[in-house]
């Protein structure tokens, strides 16, 4: 059986180490993952994010090899289904991210097509979405613990970015005094989901720099947490508030306050680093961070009063 793509053998350790097992090795493995990783990256062009060994198609493979016990060459159709049949109670994107993670495995990366060729993807119901109140927003910030927790919650409902975008940014991307975000590069990763510039209002900032006057780390994130301490934060003040949110959900907040008070939907896309649909947007828009700015400051976009 044909080998992953632009990898001559596939896993050269594998031919004497496992030529008689049929689980793949924690040291195989790791290499296995460490090759498809740089498949993601450079073949695909996948977003770093999709290419994370934490959370991407990296993280979905490992987590069905381990699972299924098995050497890759040695999986069949049925092994994905039974994988899969397993996860029928999740989410329909939970399903499709999984399925996603392992056709590029198996399809692309180890050239064995025929192993997942006959799954499609789960088909997803739109649900009209219902934006939290004001009033949700600040019975949630009243229980968060420290300005911290508070500035983390702000710059979510003022300046839209996604969880990752917020919890990757660094210092030097931050212009505090101009209340303006310029992430370095993001717009280079990935195919819609990008992040040219936002900002965030005078309640953000306020935390904000008491947050950062109050650490002594050496840490240049601005928030120099892990993602399950992001999803702590905001359960533990959904249950205290009796308001479940999320920074996904603050960032629909986001969109559709600015859309109130009255910023066009082109420009919306902008603060929320998505590409634009039509050639006029794309070529004949100016999404400069002077002009984004002006707009921003004046929509005067508040979160608690």
């Amino acid at each position: 059986m044909a080998g992953p793509a632009g990898v001559e053998p596939a896993t050269p350790d594998l031919e004497g180490d496992l030529r008689n097992s049929v689980e793949l090795q924690s040291g195989a493995l790791d290499d296995l993952l460490s090759k498809f990783k740089n498949f993601c990256r450079i073949d695909r062009q996948l977003a770093e994010r999709t290419a994370d060994d934490d959370w991407g198609y990296p993280y979905q493979v490992r987590r069905f090899l381990k699972s299924v016990r098995k050497d890759p060459r040695q999986v069949s159709a049925e092994d994905i289904r039974g994988y899969l049949l397993s996860f029928q109670d999740r989410s329909a994107s939970t399903r499709a991210n999984i399925l996603k993670g392992l056709k590029v495995f198996f399809r692309d990366f180890m050239k064995m097509p025929s192993v997942v060729e006959s799954f499609r993807f789960p088909k997803r119901v739109y649900t009209p979405q219902i934006a939290p109140t004001k009033e949700d927003l600040r019975k949630f910030f009243d229980v968060l613990d420290c300005d911290r927790d508070r500035a983390l919650f702000l710059l979510f409902a003022s300046s839209g970015l996604r969880r990752n975008e917020l919890l990757t940014l660094t210092l030097d991307e931050v212009d505090l005094p101009n209340r303006l975000i310029i992430p370095k590069n993001a717009h280079m990763t990935g195919t819609t989901k990008n992040t040219w510039a936002t900002c965030f209002n005078q309640e953000a900032e306020t935390y904000l720099r008491r947050y950062l006057e109050s650490r002594s780390d050496t840490d240049r994130r601005v928030f120099p947490i892990a993602p399950v301490t992001l999803k702590r934060i905001f359960t533990r003040a959904s249950k205290r508030s009796g308001v479940y949110l999320t920074p996904k959900t603050l960032r629909l907040w986001f969109c559709c306050e600015l859309s109130e008070l009255g910023v066009s939907e082109s420009i919306i896309d902008a603060f929320c680093g998505r590409v634009p649909k039509t050639v006029l947007g794309r070529h004949y828009n100016d999404y400069s961070p002077e002009r984004l700015k002006r707009i921003y400051d004046k929509a005067d976009l508040r979160v608690l009063s």
